[in-house]
């Protein structure tokens, strides 16, 4: 079962990273006055928003579960990666993804809404890209 959600979270990280890039990309060149938010732009911050949350579900357990969580190992750099570094910067970041979807939505004109997302779900972005585990940050990790 570990091995399994070790693969879905890391498989599902690549379509969230690739929802996040196109929401984000979307949203400023939107902002920049190209066209209005449309329906097509509110299902692409959906599904990014679903994406990143189903991230979150699935990391939640893995945090439960997996060996290479371990409070009494944090001095060691692998277990303080795993146990706090990537958790806290993937929960920030999914709150402000979701902060920056539920504004967008309250707010009454088109660049506003772009506006919003651009800036918090490109935030989150960031903090993502700097939170996972690249193979050439941490040993033991992979591509895929």
């Amino acid at each position: 079962m570990y091995s399994g959600l070790v693969h879905a979270h890391s498989g599902l990280r690549w379509i969230a990273l690739v929802l996040l890039v196109a929401a984000v990309v979307v949203a400023i060149g939107k902002w920049q006055g190209r066209s209005g938010y449309t329906d097509g732009n509110r299902k692409l911050y959906l599904f990014t928003l679903i994406a990143v949350h189903t991230q979150l579900l699935l990391g939640l357990v893995l945090f439960f579960i997996s060996p290479k969580v371990n409070f009494s190992l944090i001095s060691e750099k692998l277990y303080r990666f795993y146990t706090v570094e990537h958790t806290t910067g993937m929960l920030i970041a999914i709150i402000l993804v979701t902060i920056g979807y539920s504004r967008s939505k309250r707010a009454t004109d088109a660049v506003t809404k772009q506006r919003l997302i651009g800036i918090f779900y490109g935030i989150g972005l960031l903090l993502i890209l700097a939170s996972i585990p690249w193979p050439f940050r941490i040993v033991g990790a992979n591509w895929f």
